[in-house]
């Protein structure tokens, strides 16, 4: 998540810079072509308007959808990070000897309390691993020069600003002896995870440590987590239909394309420099809808590891720690820092 105030013009010259270089390349050899009389075509500026303003609802309603669906996963993360404050609520006020038929010391009381905490930490870490792994529509999957573009923002603008964090964050850090080496092998790890702990319930129930009561309520709170990583889960393995996302790059394609046949002629009969006026003009009209673009196709995967995905590792660190000083906890790791003004 870019947390700076704005984005500096030189983020966006290296981000776009490719894109300026094509279009003004394109533009000037039109505007020779023009100039030397070897292209004559004229193209009436309303028909290339009328497509102008069609092609700019169809990118803006791309980009709506694409924002949508970031928005969307940054609700789910607000949920994770309320149910999971109400889960370390719970577990801390629930575990007890009040019900126990068999009293259980103190120390073994808090060591319940701190593997259902621990383990619910572990959930948190496995479900932000999973959805990091690259899907074949996003960015860093595909080959050529999308998918070095897509390391390069990944690395200097992305996950690779946090790798120094990665060794907090091992599941062997946080779940009991003997599971990480038995759940960690699974095909969906976050979800064997949440199902270790309705089974730690059920051993706590029989033992008497927690009633029904406790039991149900905690047991719907498991049932949330499962909700709200199927709905992360759903906007990471579903695709922005491709029908839309695709498109637009066409319509913008064919928009440029026929944007020198109406501009360059009508700006060269203005002032005897408007051939040369008109390469930049014409480049700048081409570049904001080339942008238009790039921002709904950056921003439709939120999971991705870039600068516009949901803050996830920071959002699980507030959560662990919130969790941990409620066990009582004073050794806890630093919040995440934005770096580079992107906090991750």
């Amino acid at each position: 998540m870019i947390v700076t105030k704005g984005i500096k013009f030189g983020n966006l010259l290296r981000w776009t810079g490719p894109h300026i270089l094509w279009l003004l390349a394109v533009m000037t050899v039109a505007s020779l072509l023009y100039q030397y009389d070897i292209i004559r075509i004229a193209i009436p500026w309303l028909p290339v308007s009328i497509i102008g303003t069609a092609v700019a609802f169809y990118v803006g309603f791309k980009n709506n959808q694409a924002y949508d669906r970031m928005w969307e996963a940054r609700k789910i993360w607000g949920g994770i990070v309320n149910d999971s404050r109400s889960w370390g609520m719970m577990i801390d006020g629930f575990i007890s000897n009040q019900f126990a038929e068999h009293k259980i010391s103190v120390q073994h009381i808090h060591e319940i309390k701190q593997r259902l905490i621990y383990r619910h930490i572990a959930w948190l870490y496995a479900h932000r691993s999973q959805l990091l792994v690259p899907t074949p529509w996003e960015h860093a999957s595909q080959g050529g020069h999308i998918g070095r573009t897509a390391n390069y923002y990944q690395e200097k603008f992305g996950i690779g600003l946090i790798n120094d964090e990665v060794t907090q964050t091992e599941l062997e850090n946080f779940l009991p002896e003997g599971e990480y080496s038995r759940l960690i092998d699974h095909v969906n790890t976050a979800t064997q995870i949440i199902n270790e702990q309705s089974r730690d319930l059920q051993q706590l129930r029989e033992q008497g440590i927690i009633e029904d009561f406790r039991h149900m309520e905690l047991v719907n709170l498991l049932k949330s987590f499962y909700t709200l990583q199927g709905k992360n889960e759903r906007i990471k393995k579903f695709p922005f239909p491709r029908q839309y996302a695709n498109m637009s790059r066409y319509f913008i394609g064919i928009f440029i394309f026929l944007l020198p046949f109406t501009m360059i002629p009508e700006l060269m009969q203005t002032v005897g420099w408007g051939a040369w006026l008109a390469v930049p003009i014409t480049a700048l009209v081409g570049w904001i809808y080339v942008v238009m673009e790039i921002v709904g196709d950056y921003s439709e995967n939120p999971f991705q590891g870039m600068a516009n995905d949901i803050p996830m590792l920071s959002l699980c660190r507030v959560i662990e720690i919130d969790l941990r000083e409620m066990l009582g906890e004073t050794n806890l790791p630093p919040a995440i820092q934005a770096k580079n003004g992107v906090l991750m």
